[in-house]
């Protein structure tokens, strides 16, 4: 289950992408989730995703 709330949210998918994921895409599509509404959701919160670190910053 993805958290809803965006500071565990945050958490949750940089946990995900240091272990598991080689890109933010290969994330989402094994999630099932939507590229918008995750960037948007960490955004509220002022993360970014960086593509060097594959993580939100």
């Amino acid at each position: 289950m993805i958290p809803k709330d965006p500071v565990m949210l945050l958490s949750y998918v940089n946990t995900q992408l240091r272990d598991y994921y080689d890109s933010l895409d290969d994330f989402l599509k094994d999630k099932e989730l939507s590229r918008e509404g995750l960037i948007k959701k960490l955004a509220s919160i002022d993360y970014q995703y960086d593509e060097e670190l594959n993580q939100f910053v």
